[in-house]
């Protein structure tokens, strides 16, 4: 993982690692809790508390299931029935590219997600920002605190996606009007639970 430890002044990671993209999705919620606090909750919350995300991370890996049934059906297992935090993330495929505590922590994912086993690749920071394999996308998804006057955080998580090329545009386009209304579902209640994290460690 990439050493960042960068004023709050920088311009955010996410601009950095994916300043293009074909699709993008923000959701943000206000936290009374300072940043710092703020950001020890993302490596400590559990991102599946809701049980609505739950079931949704689960569907998202019941076609892998056909493919390797006793694995798939471990996953399902785990998905629908312990907790989920950044660690568990990253152990599917997801990335830690960089930080800039306590301001802004961005992931990273690789592959073919329209495929029913996700086709992930390997990824750290110096291969998300290298050449793309066709047949692929690149996802850049971060939480980012900025700090209010009133004493208040803004909590936001923004994700982006890049396909290599049209092809992988056209699969990317159809899978994402399927999964778009349960992915934002997830990012709001994974704000939800970290906001709940925060304020109630004070």
């Amino acid at each position: 993982m990439e050493d960042r430890r960068l004023r709050r002044d920088f311009l955010p990671l996410i601009n950095e690692y994916l300043p293009e993209y074909d699709a993008r999705e923000i959701h943000r919620t206000q936290v009374h809790a300072p940043a710092l606090r703020i950001y020890s909750a993302f490596r400590s919350t559990d991102l599946a508390e809701s049980a609505l995300v739950r079931i949704c991370l689960a569907l998202r890996a019941f076609p892998g299931a056909f493919l390797s049934p006793v694995r798939g059906l471990r996953r399902l297992r785990i998905r629908l029935g312990t907790p989920i935090t950044l660690r568990d993330f990253e152990t599917h495929g997801f990335r830690v590219l960089a930080e800039n505590p306590p301001y802004e922590l961005l992931i990273g994912l690789i592959g073919s997600f329209w495929k029913p086993d996700g086709g992930l690749l390997p990824v750290d920071a110096a291969s998300f920002k290298g050449p793309q394999s066709s047949g692929t996308a690149r996802v850049a998804w971060n939480f980012s605190i900025a700090e209010q006057e009133n004493g208040t955080c803004d909590l936001a998580t923004e994700t982006r996606v890049k396909c290599a090329d049209a092809k992988s545009r056209r699969y990317f386009g159809l899978y994402w009007v399927l999964v778009r209304p349960g992915s934002g579902l997830i990012r709001r209640y994974m704000l939800r639970s970290i906001r709940k994290k925060a304020e109630g460690a004070a």
